[in-house]
């Protein structure tokens, strides 16, 4: 990454955001959650080396930290053909963080799939529920603590709409 990048980002947030190790030529950086949001629009418009891609959003549960839980974001740079990892470390009594969806779209079920696997809430989500498990799941399973032998039977279908949907549309009165 361009040092301008990194220069930038800790001289405009001092305090807030601190580099953490790289990876592979690829830098990261520690980002304290109450500016993660200015943290993010601020790379989105850099000059030169916007990071408009979202590649990823990601849980980690680390349970012998004091701040149990990270939420890692992978951006990209079409423009600079870099890439830059910002970390949120989470309290685990508060694994809350702003949602990026505002900035980025792709965090959408990005956002829902931390939320329902670690337990991880995204405020200002405008559709915050579970993504790969079933609404009457307990828990949250990427957790380090999860029991891996749980087992939760499904008492009752899960209805997706999908049935009413293709109904909806074989009803369609077809143009000739």
């Amino acid at each position: 990454m361009s040092t301008t990048v990194a220069q930038a980002l800790v001289e405009k947030f001092p305090g807030d955001v601190e580099p953490a190790p790289a990876f592979r030529d690829e830098e990261a950086f520690v980002v304290r959650k109450a500016r993660l949001l200015e943290v993010c629009r601020f790379l989105f418009a850099f000059p030169g080396s916007a990071f408009e891609l979202l590649e990823d959003i990601c849980g980690v549960d680390y349970p012998g930290r004091e701040k149990r839980f990270e939420v890692v974001y992978h951006l990209y740079s079409l423009q600079a053909g870099r890439r830059v990892r910002l970390k949120v470390p989470l309290e685990e009594s508060d694994p809350t963080v702003s949602s990026v969806i505002g900035i980025w779209k792709a965090a959408d079920w990005f956002e829902r799939e931390a939320f329902d696997q670690f337990g991880i809430r995204f405020e200002g989500h405008p559709n915050l529920r579970r993504i790969l498990n079933h609404e009457e799941f307990v828990g949250h399973p990427l957790r380090k603590d999860y029991p891996i032998q749980k087992r939760q039977p499904l008492s009752k279908p899960t209805n997706f709409g999908w049935e009413e949907r293709a109904t909806a549309s074989r009803a369609k009165p077809s143009r000739s």
